[in-house]
């Protein structure tokens, strides 16, 4: 079993219909809406998927710049963009089936022998992006029912 080295936990309460408001627990940060585009909600915020994509996009950027940090390596404002095929199962439920993602380090020329090692290296540092690759435990208890 793996060395638990953090716990914390996010709220997630429904406003309406599939608008939902997530609560994270440090006061400090906002609250943020999600729901999902229509036919079955109004698009008021980005849904799971558009969530879970983001994520990735930016823990790999986040690796990425820490890699190049740790090495002394310059980059410019780094842009991310994560595309992502939404495919059907063959229980024909929608899945996440594959993101591609494209970063924008603005490495200067002269960096890019320094950054060789911080390529090989980052992917690994990323938190989400490994765990989605390796699969995640989840338990799900539903109040009265289970």
């Amino acid at each position: 079993m793996s060395q638990v080295v953090s716990e914390f936990s996010v709220a997630v309460d429904q406003v309406q219909d599939y608008e939902f408001r997530v609560k994270f627990d440090k006061e400090n940060l906002a609250d943020l809406i999600t729901d999902e585009p229509p036919p079955l909600g109004h698009d008021k915020g980005p849904n799971p998927t558009r969530l879970l994509v983001a994520a990735i996009a930016n823990c790999l950027s986040a690796s990425l710049l820490f890699c190049a940090r740790k090495a002394r390596v310059e980059l410019g404002p780094i842009r991310t963009v994560a595309k992502v095929q939404v495919v059907r199962n063959e229980n024909r439920r929608l899945r996440v089936g594959k993101v591609e993602v494209s970063i924008d380090p603005n490495l200067p020329e002269s960096e890019r022998e320094n950054a060789a090692r911080c390529l090989a290296l980052f992917e690994d540092f990323c938190t989400v992006t490994q765990s989605v690759r390796e699969g995640i435990n989840v338990d799900v208890h539903v109040k009265g029912l289970s």
